[in-house]
């Protein structure tokens, strides 16, 4: 997930470019990932609340990782039982370092694309269950992506998953689209949202 990395000392940087896998399969397992100043994962204790909200919709859920970034969203998704995770990113390092750690993981239910967002969602869609949007905090681009994902890119009853700065409003979102969950985590909002504006009444 993308955003601001801090620039400290060597020892420290290395320490920032690790995560943590939180549940399922692989909990407790570490993440490496490459040093590119874009990268901000998506904080541990914001990734258990995210998959506690999912926990009846990830098994086998085809997924959308669209900023992937440190890969931390898609892999606790294979994780926790998603059928399939498409990874995007349009940096290259991101893109290998990604390569890598899915075969170092065997999972072979994901790939990855080295490709621009918008330019990724230009293509033949391929429906969704759940995308996860974790642009770059000074990037305006998430209406676009929404007005794209709505394009044949989501399943009926998909979930888009968006963090963004929780100094800033979301976006506005396309009819039918309905915040089912909203918290603040410091300076990270997240926010579930559940596409086709229907009450999510069995969704616990």
């Amino acid at each position: 997930m993308a955003k601001v990395a801090s620039k400290a000392s060597s020892s420290a940087a290395r320490g920032a470019n690790r995560l943590r896998i939180v549940g399922g399969r692989w909990r407790g397992m570490r993440v490496e990932f490459p040093a590119v100043e874009a990268i901000r994962p998506t904080p541990d204790r914001v990734r258990e609340t995210l998959f506690n909200w999912l926990q009846t919709k990830i098994v086998e859920a085809r997924c959308l990782d669209l900023f992937a970034g440190s890969g931390a969203l898609g892999i606790e998704a294979l994780s926790r039982g998603a059928a399939h995770v498409t990874f995007v990113d349009r940096e290259g390092a991101v893109v290998r370092h990604l390569k890598k750690t899915l075969q170092n993981f065997q999972a072979a239910n994901a790939e990855v694309i080295a490709a621009d967002a918008m330019a990724f969602l230009s293509g033949v869609p391929k429906a969704c269950d759940i995308v996860f949007l974790d642009p770059p905090f000074a990037s305006d681009v998430l209406m676009k992506v929404c007005q794209r994902l709505n394009q044949g890119w989501l399943s009926k009853d998909a979930y888009v998953y968006m963090e963004c700065s929780a100094r800033s409003p979301l976006p506005v979102l396309p009819p039918g689209w309905l915040v089912y969950r909203s918290k603040r985590a410091g300076e990270v909002g997240y926010h579930l949202i559940r596409v086709e504006g229907e009450a999510a009444e069995n969704f616990k």
